[in-house]
């Protein structure tokens, strides 16, 4: 091809270049500070850079237009001004190019660039990574969004590519060698355009913040002036949220992040208060979004040998608030596997943003619990991490992995988190998740791993794995504000131990409050054993340690309010145990409840309604172990204060309850169940039963089947009572047993029309045995005075 120019006017330029070269000639002349707009005014065009650079005819001032960077069509075609070099400006083979005659030519681009108009190949083959940092470098100073649709590059040791544009990355393919990746530089860092302001010094509004910021501020009227900012509030001398195991125990300073709206309102609830701040950092949001979307990125799998141990990073830091993130896809290099002994900060890592989006994307788990010995990772590796996260949202995303692979969340300080629609192997925040929504998603097996507070709201999601939340050991399992669960699917996994929430901390110091919840509802739950249909494992809605202060005496805080509705399992017979309470002496309530020998003033309230309960056949009546749910224990404790726990329960169409209360404060209301065993030894409470079906099934004859000793009475209301199974077989001749009632001679407690079901009547009839006027008065009504 000939690369001898030609020249047009202005006119003609615009009649002969086409379309895009109308685009770009348009553009170039409507910049009146840098082109001459005359009639005079000339393009030049040239079919490579090369032809471009060696052409002895190109002068300064002049236009020069370019068909491709190497070869025409290349899709580097760019404008560019002719220029004289000075010590300002250096060539760089991209958007400065040093021409033969001692000129240079500067690219003029002010609707988009892409990387082939810096020299990138995107072959595949090479390495690009000089070129794509320097086309957004370009795109950030000339505030031009990059677009480049197509093409596969490599990046091998470039680092933090710097993001301050919209990017359009379209079927762009990415190779990412990993063996390059670095502890401390990112592949690519969307940046906020303006720096942090420190605000420790400014004592009006340190003063503001110590007297204001607490849980409930909605406004704070000093911080008006920072409308618009992300801030970041840290006593770095007042350290929480220890590390319980093998651990540095430096835990994290108390902190707090929150955005300032006008007139100084407050976004993102407030869970600490202060004695004092060590750093006080108001982070400016940007007022428009930043949209980067599409591109696919393959990665070698491995690591190098010499940087030092730690999190790495191999992806996109994300540093600016008001941040979308879509349509992307990353996968291992065809026949690579995950081999690398370094663990991963996270593809994409947040850090001190509010308001930013990840839709649209099959993102990466990474393997850590390698079979190999010596290839396990002393590190969990994500895929998705950060710290300092407000108002983000995760839809459409999806990240599966075995039992290798570790979680694709691992997070720190994420408040009024939102997971939609997404395809999960884990969700993970480590130290103070504050509010998380997650809704019609599936989570696979390293589950939904958590400690914080605020609302938890679960919808219509399945979770394959033996906990749907597995509330963290090591950050104290604590959630402390509401937990609601409504719609979803367990699925086991195996024949361990279940639970829906799982709560087991250890006996520590964390340095703050830990416990259980302050509400907690979960409904219309299905627990699905269709993948283990052979598990006889016990099923716990609530699984809790067995101890209410810790042996610092710090006491634990429990729910107000649980509830369990419309509970059903699949896949095998066994239904679902409650929960137990061995210790209710020593929680807080933060409320204030007390028995004082004529009523009791319950703090909290515990309701079961339709809930598939496991069919437990005991070894003995009284067995504290073999039962649905257990409150106290054989042993009589005196209770802490009115802030313990004093709970009313209320039981609704349950089947087969076996329910263990024993020496504790407490009542409890059962309606339209069947019982299998009540023991209830020195109860100060009351037992209420209406339209109940009582009939004991164990393997050993005990001396009674029912221990109903309630301080407050215990009432019948419209309830039949059958005979007793022992070891399989129905014994009616066992009735005087039962431990309230002796056929023809007494009756205690309170009844009204109690019956004696069919399988006792006939059992009567056979024997010959009439019942007599004055016993069934007794059942038909009976007051508790009455000997």
């Amino acid at each position: 091809m000939s690369k001898q120019p030609h020249k047009l006017s202005r006119r003609k330029a615009i009649a002969g270049i086409g379309i895009s070269g109308i685009v770009l000639t348009q553009h170039a002349l409507s910049q009146e500070t840098t082109v001459n707009t005359t009639n005079s005014a000339t393009i030049t065009r040239y079919a490579t850079v090369q032809a471009m650079k060696s052409s002895p005819e190109i002068r300064e001032s002049e236009w020069a237009e370019t068909a491709g960077f190497y070869a025409p069509g290349d899709g580097g075609a760019a404008l560019y001004l002719i220029k004289k070099t000075d010590v300002n400006i250096q060539p760089n083979d991209a958007d400065i190019i040093a021409l033969d005659n001692g000129t240079v030519a500067i690219l003029h681009e002010n609707k988009a660039v892409n990387y082939k108009m810096f020299g990138a190949i995107g072959d595949g083959k090479n390495d690009d990574g000089v070129q794509i940092a320097l086309a957004h470098k370009y795109a950030n100073a000339h505030k031009v969004p990059i677009v480049n649709l197509s093409g596969e590059y490599w990046i091998t040791q470039t680092n933090d590519i710097p993001i301050k544009t919209n990017v359009s990355w379209g079927q762009t393919t990415f190779h990412i060698d990993e063996q390059y990746n670095s502890r401390r530089e990112p592949r690519f860092e969307i940046l906020n355009d303006h720096p942090p302001k420190k605000l420790t010094r400014d004592e009006t509004i340190k003063t503001a913040l110590l007297e204001k910021l607490k849980p409930g501020v909605q406004l704070i009227p000093e911080l008006a002036q920072y409308a618009g900012h992300l801030i970041i509030a840290e006593d770095d001398d007042d350290r929480i949220g220890i590390r319980a195991g093998n651990y540095s125990k430096a835990g994290w300073g108390r902190e707090e992040l929150f955005y300032v709206e006008e007139e100084g309102r407050i976004i993102g609830d407030i869970a600490w208060e202060f004695k004092n701040f060590t750093d006080i950092t108001a982070i400016p949001c940007n007022d428009h979004y930043l949209i980067v979307e599409g591109g696919g990125f393959y990665f070698s799998g491995d690591s190098g040998s010499g940087e030092s141990w730690g999190y790495h990073h191999h992806g996109i830091s994300i540093k600016r608030s008001r941040t979308i993130i879509r349509e992307q896809w990353m996968g291992l290099e065809k026949g690579k596997r995950d081999i690398s002994m370094h663990p991963r900060r996270g593809f994409y890592a947040f850090s001190g943003v509010y308001d930013v989006t990840l839709e649209n994307i099959r993102a990466m788990p990474w393997e850590k619990n390698r079979e190999e010995e010596g290839k396990v990772l002393s590190a969990g590796t994500y895929g998705i991490g950060g710290a300092r996260m407000l108002n983000c949202t995760f839809r459409n995303i999806t990240a599966e992995g075995g039992w290798v692979a570790w979680g694709v969340f691992g997070t720190n300080l994420n408040k009024n988190f939102r997971v939609e629609n997404c395809r999960l192997n884990r969700i993970d925040v480590h130290f103070h998740c504050w509010n998380l929504y997650i809704s019609n998603c599936t989570i696979g097996f390293k589950g939904i791993a958590l400690t914080g507070g605020g609302e938890l709201v679960i919808e219509n999601t399945t979770r394959h794995g033996n906990q749907f939340v597995n509330f963290r050991r090591d950050y104290g399992a604590k959630w402390d504000g509401h937990i609601r669960i409504r719609g979803c699917r367990l699925m086991p996994s195996g024949n361990g131990r279940v639970s829906v929430l799982s709560y087991h901390p250890s006996d520590f110091d964390y340095q703050y409050p830990i416990g259980f919840a302050r509400t907690v509802t979960i409904e219309d739950l299905l627990i699905d054993y269709s993948a283990a249909p052979e598990s006889n494992a016990s099923c716990w809605l609530m699984d809790t340690v067995p101890f209410s202060k810790t042996k610092n005496n710090a006491r634990l805080f429990f729910p107000h309010r649980i509830e369990f509705r419309n509970i059903t399992v699949e896949g095998r017979k066994q239904g679902v145990r409650l929960i137990r309470i061995p210790n209710p002496h020593h929680y807080d309530l933060r409320g204030n409840g007390g028995y004082d020998g004529s009523q009791l003033h319950a703090n909290s309230t515990l309701i079961c309604d339709n809930i598939q309960l496991e069919k437990i056949t005991q070894e003995i009546a009284d067995d504290d172990e073999q039962v649905h749910i257990l409150i106290g224990g054989a042993s009589a404790i005196d209770y802490a204060d009115a802030l313990a726990l004093y709970l009313k329960m209320r039981f609704t169409d349950c089947e087969n309850i076996s329910a263990y209360l024993g020496n504790c404060v407490a009542s409890a209301t059962f309606e339209r169940c069947s019982l299998n065993t009540i023991t209830a030894p020195n109860l100060r409470g009351e037992l209420v039963f209406t339209e109940c079906r009582l009939q004991p099934d164990v393997k050993k004859v005990p001396e009674q089947f029912y221990i109903l000793q309630s301080a407050l009475g215990t009432r019948f209301t419209n309830c039949t009572l059958h005979a007793p199974i022992v070891n399989g077989t129905m014994n009616p001749d066992l009735m005087n047993r039962l431990g309230f009632i002796k056929i023809n001679e007494s009756v205690q407690h309170y009844h009204l029309n109690t019956a004696l079901g069919n399988d006792v009547i006939d059992h009567l009839k056979n024997s010959g045995t009439t019942l007599t006027p004055e016993f069934i008065a007794q059942l038909k009504l009976h007051h508790d005075l009455e000997s």
